[in-house]
């Protein structure tokens, strides 16, 4: 009897060692790995003893994405017709870490104060310009809008210390790229002769 109970007891204890090693070897993983940038972006300013964004290189301004604004006009007369599209466009930021990069590199943040003290310029991670824009039209064709905002592009390095250890360490540093919207846009007018579709729904 006493062999069966030792027999028991010893199956007992190896089942519960087995659990318990199943059980810490998720954590001990996670603390060997690195956290991704975007953790990291996550805890600036929400966590961190200290967030400071480091520029490496002049602002650059660049071109944005060129998207059609408004609806389009057609022009159903024999004549040259002025009509005005009335269009709202919205310009966010994007940068090489993704949307939880915005917690601490928005306006008012490291990023825009890096900005700001570096380049006497304002960075703003989003921006919206709305307003009615005439167009001419000539007989039986459409017209629409296409605006391309200007935008600014910085490189640099996010540099977070932690009063207490995160993830092992005292301090992380993040390479960090974005490209912000500006003031400032273009706009350009275009129409072309409608189709006997465009035609036979709107005339």
């Amino acid at each position: 009897m006493k062999s069966r109970n030792l027999t028991r007891w010893a199956g007992a204890l190896v089942v519960l060692f087995a659990g318990s090693s199943l059980l810490t070897a998720p954590s001990a993983r996670a603390e060997d790995g690195r956290p991704t940038d975007a953790e990291l972006l996550a805890t600036c300013e929400n966590g961190t003893k200290k967030c400071v964004f480091h520029p490496s290189g002049p602002l650059v301004e660049v071109a944005g994405e060129r998207r059609k604004v408004g609806d389009e006009a057609y022009n159903c007369t024999p004549r040259l017709q002025r009509s005005g599209i009335t269009w709202s466009h919205t310009v966010e930021e994007t940068n090489s870490v993704g949307n939880a990069a915005t917690i601490g590199a928005g306006f008012g943040g490291p990023l825009s104060l890096a900005v700001t003290t570096s380049f006497e310029r304002t960075w703003k991670s989003a921006r919206t310009e709305s307003a009615t824009t005439f167009i001419d039209v000539r007989p039986y064709q459409v017209g629409w809008l296409e605006r391309t905002p200007d935008m600014q592009k910085v490189k640099g390095t996010y540099e977070l210390i932690f009063k207490d250890r995160f993830e092992g360490k005292r301090y992380w540093y993040v390479p960090f790229e974005a490209t912000g919207p500006l003031e400032t846009s273009s706009m350009v007018q275009r129409t072309r002769p409608m189709t006997k579709d465009e035609k036979a729904n709107h005339c």
